[in-house]
């Protein structure tokens, strides 16, 4: 399956990762984490820097990478230390965001990792948290692709972004629904939401091949209407 994990967020506060012995190793799974100035930082799954002029002031690198190089689950995390970014990858501050800062990221929407203090609840970017009356551009993009991730269209709109809101927000709740994957994976698409602030929400929207779906706390069922925005424009 890709990117199941996705929709599996591991957030253990006090270790920051969760350790399994196989054959007398450790296996270490890890929190998405950068630890900077004594401040433990967990990536936001949610969102997504808006625009890199948002980008404030370069606060350092980082100085090691744990995934791969870590294997003893009593390992103490230091500054510097991030789970999945290479040394060297800069770390910046994020302009009116004093809890917030980013890393460079290609693989990100525009270019950008977006990291929250642990300090700061991560609900806020929650779709039940999204201001709707602010959201004034949604993008949509296609993952997975034989170019990668691809963006489909983008809508300014007012009658436009008002009929995706509701689309979105009055999706069906189904805790038990199962996607049909007899015929492979389903496609992925991703909604961004853009206000007027410096971190944009960022969701993920799924189709089994007859039906459209998405996680904004439960999953939930959309209506086929959602299908024709997901498509080049």
């Amino acid at each position: 399956m890709k990117k199941w994990g996705l929709f599996i967020i591991l957030f253990i506060v006090l270790t920051g990762c969760r350790s399994t012995s196989f054959d007398g190793h450790s296996v270490i799974d890890w929190v998405d984490f950068i630890k900077w100035d004594g401040i433990e930082y967990d990536g936001i799954y949610s969102g997504v820097l808006a625009d890199e002029k948002y980008i404030g002031e370069k606060l350092g690198t980082v100085k090691y990478k744990v995934a791969d190089n870590v294997t003893n689950p009593n390992y103490k995390i230091r500054n510097g230390d991030a789970a999945f970014h290479e040394k060297g990858t800069e770390i910046f501050t994020i302009k009116g965001q004093p809890n917030l800062i980013a890393v460079k990221d290609s693989s990100q929407i525009n270019g950008y990792k977006v990291y929250h203090s642990r300090n700061v609840k991560a609900q806020q970017w929650h779709f039940r948290n999204v201001p709707i009356d602010k959201v004034i551009e949604v993008e949509i993009f296609q993952l997975y692709t034989a170019e990668g991730n691809k963006r489909l269209s983008k809508y300014t709109n007012r009658e436009e972004l008002n009929h995706i809101l509701q689309l979105l927000k009055y999706g069906e709740e189904s805790p038990n629904f199962q996607p049909n994957t007899e015929k492979g994976d389903p496609d992925y698409y991703q909604i961004i939401l853009y206000t007027d602030e410096p971190i944009a929400y960022k969701y993920d929207v799924l189709n089994d091949g007859s039906t459209y779906y998405w996680y904004p706390w439960d999953t939930e069922i959309l209506s086929n209407e959602i299908q024709s925005y997901l498509k080049a424009k």
